[in-house]
């Protein structure tokens, strides 16, 4: 089944998290605020729901909060407007007079979207009048790898813990709201919840607007667990200027701009530094119903394509289609092209759950990137992992057009004292009579000797 290709991106609305029947026990109530800055924070909160494309979830609700919001009696207007709109609230915060924070769970049910964002009410009630950002965190929305930071982590990431960190968060406070609480007794805030998985997750999810602010009884933090529903393989077919299969890189985001998958959510063959992802003819990329914007292209020397596909709750099996075309073919020429300084992991290497990435996935980005050449440079975060793929010739994966050899930089060595080295086209990797990098030369002659 193909996919629908339409000229412009068009996001069809999601209604916000639908209630559950209960009201929970401690639910902050608000009996004093005035009615016209209440209205006024309403009004943009609305705004800004419409703006990402999860408004409330009915016409008549909608209807009935518009209306309390131009007139009626003052206490009973007050009243109504927190019927109306704590039905969609995952979460209530109590901000006391000490400006400590206080979190219960709220009345809407916690339904998320595998590979995708569902946005919810939180309810902040203002005791103190701070004015400072609310601040939702988790656990679980941790990032799934932990970064070179130039000494060997006292604790290193399990496959528990990247089973663990399964979600995101993101409190919307762009324009038309505000980065920091009004100050106001009683306001609203919208918070996006990322699931990576299907199914039942718990998470722990804690508020504070500042450090030392959270509740002297522990009471910052509540577990929620949420149910993702599952989302769609779309089925990518890649073709080259001849129309053979082939790998190229596709960037895919939606009417808020919010690249898929999720950056932080990724490991290999993803990676988390870069927008894009490759991929093969036949392979596919897991998504929730929607329409996104899909930039594909294959190098520079790729006629880039630009294009929109929408994807609808009710299909099964959908597929799209990328034909490449050349604007030029150097290597025709006796041209070829190539890149002698890559990572296998980028600069912002990564030391957990993996030591950087291998050579298949490192191979996927030089056949997506058509280059004919790819030289992967290991030096010193992960060193001692990525030499173990050094083979002093060109790599066993290699195709008949990708040549990808694997080499060194001498930077974060010893010897990077005296400058920056790409060594390419060596029989062997360790400096002779060395076994570890710290015993290499302090200065970079002894090596170009």
């Amino acid at each position: 089944m193909l996919v629908h290709i339409l000229p412009l991106l068009y996001l069809p609305a999601v209604a916000l998290a639908e209630p559950a029947q209960e009201w929970p026990p401690e639910w902050p109530q608000v009996q004093e605020v005035e009615i016209q800055p209440l209205a006024a924070q309403v009004g943009r909160l609305l705004r800004a729901l419409d703006e990402i494309g999860q408004p409330l979830s009915s016409a008549a609700e909608r209807a009935e909060l518009e209306a309390l919001l131009r007139g009626g009696e003052e206490t009973q207007a007050v009243a109504a407007i927190q019927r109306c709109l704590d039905r969609c609230c995952l979460l209530g915060v109590t901000i006391n007079p000490e400006s400590r924070v206080k979190v219960v769970r709220g009345p809407a049910a916690p339904h998320l979207l595998e590979q995708g964002w569902r946005a919810f009410l939180v309810k902040v009630k203002n005791e103190a009048g701070v004015t400072a950002p609310l601040r939702i965190e988790s656990p679980s929305a941790q990032a799934v790898y932990r970064q070179e930071d130039g000494a060997a982590p006292a604790v290193k990431l399990t496959a528990a813990d990247v089973r663990d960190r399964w979600c995101d968060l993101s409190c919307h406070d762009e324009p038309p709201l505000t980065k920091e609480l009004s100050g106001l007794e009683l306001e609203y805030r919208i918070l996006q919840v990322y699931s990576r998985d299907a199914g039942r997750r718990e998470a722990v999810v804690g508020c504070h607007v500042g450090p030392g602010t959270a509740d002297l009884g522990f009471r910052s933090q509540v577990a929620i667990l949420f149910e993702a529903e599952r989302s769609i393989d779309l089925t990518l077919h890649v073709r080259d200027e001849s129309g053979a299969p082939t790998t190229a890189s596709f960037v895919f985001r939606d009417a808020r701009q919010r690249v898929y998958p999720l950056p932080s959510k990724r490991l290999a063959p993803d990676f988390f530094f870069h927008d894009q992802v490759y991929r093969a003819d036949g392979e596919s990329i897991r998504l929730p119903a929607g329409a996104y914007s899909v930039q594909c292209r294959r190098g520079p020397t790729c006629v880039p394509i630009e294009r929109v596909v929408v994807i609808t709750p009710d299909e099964v099996a959908p597929t799209a289609t990328f034909e490449l075309s050349r604007w030029i073919d150097p290597a025709a020429r006796g041209w070829y092209s190539g890149d002698h300084h890559v990572h296998a992991a980028g600069c912002a290497h990564y030391t957990d759950p993996s030591r950087g990435v291998g050579p298949l996935d490192m191979l996927r980005h030089i056949v997506g990137e058509d280059l004919d050449v790819g030289c992967v440079l290991s030096w010193g975060p992960c060193w001692y992992h990525q030499k173990s793929f050094f083979q002093g010739r060109v790599s066993e994966h290699s195709t008949a057009r990708n040549l990808m050899r694997y080499d060194v930089e001498v930077s974060g060595f010893p010897s990077s004292d005296a400058g920056h080295l790409c060594l390419l086209g060596l029989e062997e990797d360790d400096y002779p009579g060395t076994t570890r990098i710290e015993e290499w030369p302090s200065f970079d002659l002894p090596i170009l000797q």
